[in-house]
């Protein structure tokens, strides 16, 4: 298949998957979701993103109606059925169907979306261009939530400005990006934003905190401030699809650049590891 969409057991073409008004999503965005990366057909670190996303579901008290292994193994099965190398891994739950009403009903019943579609790995040679704003989210940043509003309007503006990404920061404070994580070197130490209600807690940052303490880089989860992260050696955004991408320049001033090595040293063992677990059998 050249994409696949799943919606509660029917599978199709992405274009061709319909949903009902009844699902909740259509009116709260009530539901949650993850996303990673196959390559060979293999999902990538599918454990952590799996424990993230029942983790994002208890606590927003939604019944996901499978166990972490039978969402697994659908996924796993799913990623078979798209040709593509590479893969844009996407799913889904909404707490359920029911006639619009903000109280959900006592036993709902979840749904259960899936969305796989071509992707390429980030060449992680090219530095990107962010802005920054406010970050005027609310306070359940560490839930995977399908509300975006703040997130989708930012990106929106730094694609307008041409840039790729847009960091947010409360005050002083850097939290993280639109839609990845964002962590600074400096003098030879990674800085990044403790794991609280304010950033989600990416697994891209798991695997770039443990590939540092591999390599004996010093890791510091701390509040760091907007003005840090202008006089830092490099800015690294990251996620599931970027890895560790440099940042080359925040609201149009030059950032970062004086540690390509090191940048470049964790660029390249992060990508030997996600090539290494996506081997084909």
């Amino acid at each position: 298949m050249e994409n696949l969409g799943y919606y509660n057991g029917t599978v199709d073409l992405i274009e061709n998957i319909r949903i009902p008004m009844t699902d909740r999503v259509c009116y709260f965005g009530d539901g949650v979701y993850d996303a990673t990366y196959a390559h060979n057909h293999k999902i990538f670190d599918l454990k952590n993103h799996i424990d993230r996303f029942f983790n994002s579901a208890g606590l927003m008290r939604m019944d996901i109606g499978m166990s972490k292994e039978e969402v697994g193994a659908l996924l796993e099965e799913m990623v078979k059925k798209v040709d593509a190398q590479t893969q844009f891994v996407y799913w889904q739950v909404t707490r359920g169907s029911e006639i619009r009403n903000h109280a959900w009903k006592d036993g709902i019943k979840g749904n259960l979306w899936i969305m796989i579609k071509p992707a390429s790995i980030t060449d992680l040679s090219q530095k990107i261009k962010v802005i920054s704003r406010e970050d005027t989210r609310f306070l359940h940043c560490n839930v995977k939530t399908l509300n975006l509003l703040p997130s989708v309007l930012a990106a929106k503006e730094a694609e307008e400005a041409g840039c790729q990404e847009c960091i947010f920061h409360r005050g002083d404070i850097v939290t993280e990006c639109a839609h990845s994580n964002v962590s600074i070197l400096k003098d030879g130490v990674l800085k990044t934003h403790p794991t609280d209600h304010l950033i989600l807690p990416g697994i891209a940052r798991i695997h770039l905190i443990a590939m540092c303490k591999e390599l004996g880089i010093p890791v510091d989860e701390c509040n760091y401030t907007m003005k840090e992260l202008m006089d830092a050696d490099e800015v690294i955004v990251h996620s599931s699809g970027t890895f560790a991408v440099g940042v080359e320049s925040v609201d149009g001033i030059p950032v970062g650049g004086k540690a390509p090595e090191l940048l470049k040293k964790l660029q390249d063992a992060l990508t030997a590891e996600f090539l290494a677990a996506t081997q084909p059998d």
